[in-house]
């Protein structure tokens, strides 16, 4: 089954409407476990819980609120806060275009695909124009009742979109009490250290990097699930990284 959309609108800039549909461009692949009774091996269920009878509640009896002092609450309900957004709970606009170069990594979030919906003639000139200049269109997207800025720029034949995070959400490297550097590297230290990088340089491609550990765990599933032992690994041995010159000179022999 093709992955469905998530969210479908439009991506306005000027007077150009593009209808897109959003799809999620990441799927989890972590290893879940389950809280499980040791005693009877049930699935260990957590419940709603009213504090104040002591008794579960239903999901229908459940609002959202908001705190505005001590103890007393605003009740919003679903279209109350779609009312908050309004015309834009559908909409994309374009507030910038800049260059895609100069958005730092650090910033990058979540990623989605975008396809045309409906008219693919305004979404086709939208990623010709972002490929030609080498730009990225930056935006509001207001999903999940948040708002996010988002990125858009040409990938392929297509578009994608990426959520990013707000300054105020990355810490600034001065504020870690980070201890300073005390040792310099030796000119011949970095030529060796720059010749172990040239020597395992290569093109990057995503397909080469599994996860590794997700299969190791996976394995330990089925050996305990076949009932045998699980063998604990020997503890690595202690390396003298004070001999930074010999490990150097071991990394470019090996």
């Amino acid at each position: 089954m093709p992955p469905r959309s998530i969210w479908n609108g439009t991506v306005a800039f000027a007077l150009i409407q593009v209808p897109i549909k959003v799809y999620s461009a990441t799927e989890s692949k972590t290893v879940h476990f389950h809280e499980v009774h040791l005693k009877d091996e049930s699935r260990i269920e957590h419940r709603r819980i009213c504090p104040n009878d002591d008794k579960e509640v239903d999901y229908d009896d459940i609002v959202k609120g908001f705190e505005v002092k001590q103890g007393e609450w605003v009740e919003l309900t679903d279209d109350e806060i779609a009312a908050a957004v309004g015309s834009r709970s559908k909409l994309i606009e374009v507030e910038h275009f800049v260059p895609q170069d100069d958005i730092d990594p650090d910033f990058f979030e979540r990623a989605y695909h975008l396809g045309p919906n409906d008219d693919d003639g305004a979404y086709a000139l939208l990623r010709a124009a972002l490929e030609k200049t080498g730009r990225a269109a930056i935006g509001r997207w207001v999903f999940h009742d948040r708002e996010r800025t988002v990125a858009i720029r040409a990938k392929d034949k297509a578009l994608a979109m990426h959520t990013l995070r707000f300054a105020q959400d990355l810490v600034d490297p001065a504020d870690f009490d980070l201890p300073p550097v005390s040792k310099k590297p030796t000119p011949q230290e970095i030529k060796m250290a720059s010749a172990l990088v040239d020597g395992l340089h290569r093109s990057f491609k995503p397909a080469d990097y599994e996860d590794s550990y997700r299969d190791a765990v996976l394995d330990v599933v089925k050996a305990k699930a076949e009932g045998r032992n699980i063998e604990q690994p020997e503890p690595e041995p202690e390396s003298d990284d004070t001999d930074l010159l010999g490990a150097l000179e071991a990394s470019l022999s090996a």
